[in-house]
């Protein structure tokens, strides 16, 4: 196998035991440095050119952990890591690091990274809430891992916190939106069932009060077929008797009081007795 093509599907960068171990000898690597094939990050770290956080990560010495692992794992996030979070056997202050304690569970088979269960459970303790909850859901929601054994890892007193995120997972969600937007409505005590098949419109994402129907839309619904079918859906939604709100990633990620007080501006709205009929409700 070619040294570079090696590298590339160890995320770009290897130790140089590694790279002994898998054939290339001392000769070998120093003749690729010399020709810019490889650089050589520090003693015993080689990576290929150009900005490569796994290299920065073997050169720091430990394994990626909670949301930098992110990427590695195919977690939801909400936001990209502000530092490099990082589990180390000997920590030491250095700047732009978040250090976490050592793995519990199997690492990464090959990539200098923390296993699933340990990258969660750092996730827990060290994430603002719906940040750590997004991340376990994406897993749990995907069979990766599941929300017994998590919770199983975080039993006693020290650990309430971590257990109050994993009270948030639901048994399923289909995106980020889904696990935010249900997260708002039961906090503002609203009766929500997820997942409801409506005959003539299909499968929704939320129904509130078993009358509001609300959808929260990613990008992909912005593709012209889609918006058709969104519309029809509202008009079938409609024609049966419900309501419907429909909400994006900027309303629920950036602004979720203002989505909240809608929805429930209009179930008061369709609450009052100001007609005998549905309709009149908003007259």
């Amino acid at each position: 196998m070619d040294i570079c093509d090696y590298l590339a599907r160890r995320a770009g960068a290897a130790r140089s035991h590694e790279l002994q171990k898998a054939g290339f000898t001392r000769a070998r690597v120093g003749r690729a440095v010399a020709l810019g094939l490889l650089v050589r990050v520090r003693r015993g770290v080689y990576a290929l050119p150009g900005d490569n956080r796994v290299a920065g990560v073997l050169a720091a010495g430990g394994r990626l952990t909670c949301l930098s692992a992110a990427p590695v794992y195919r977690l939801w996030t909400l936001n990209d890591p502000a530092g490099l979070h990082l589990s180390r056997s000997h920590p030491v202050h250095t700047s732009g690091v978040v250090e976490h304690g050592r793995p519990r569970h199997p690492r990464h088979p090959w990539l200098p990274v923390l296993g699933l269960a340990d990258v969660l459970l750092h996730a827990l303790h060290c994430l603002p809430e719906l940040e750590a909850l997004v991340m376990v859901q994406s897993a749990v929601s995907a069979g990766d891992v599941s929300l017994d054994f998590l919770y199983g890892r975080c039993q006693g007193r020290r650990n309430g916190r971590a257990r109050s995120v994993l009270d948030l997972v639901i048994p399923r969600a289909d995106s980020v939106l889904e696990v935010l937007a249900n997260v708002y409505f039961a906090r503002a005590g609203l009766r929500v069932r997820r997942h409801v098949y409506i005959p003539g419109v299909g499968e929704v994402d939320f129904l509130v009060e078993e009358i509001l129907v609300v959808e929260t839309d990613g990008s992909t619904h912005f593709e012209p077929k889609s918006i058709k079918r969104d519309q029809r859906r509202n008009n079938r939604s409609i024609i049966g008797g419900y309501l419907v709100l429909r909400y994006y990633y900027e309303d629920v990620i950036h602004r979720p009081e203002a989505m909240v007080a809608e929805v429930q501006a209009v179930l008061r709205a369709w609450r009052r007795p100001t007609g005998s009929g549905r309709g009149d409700q908003f007259a």
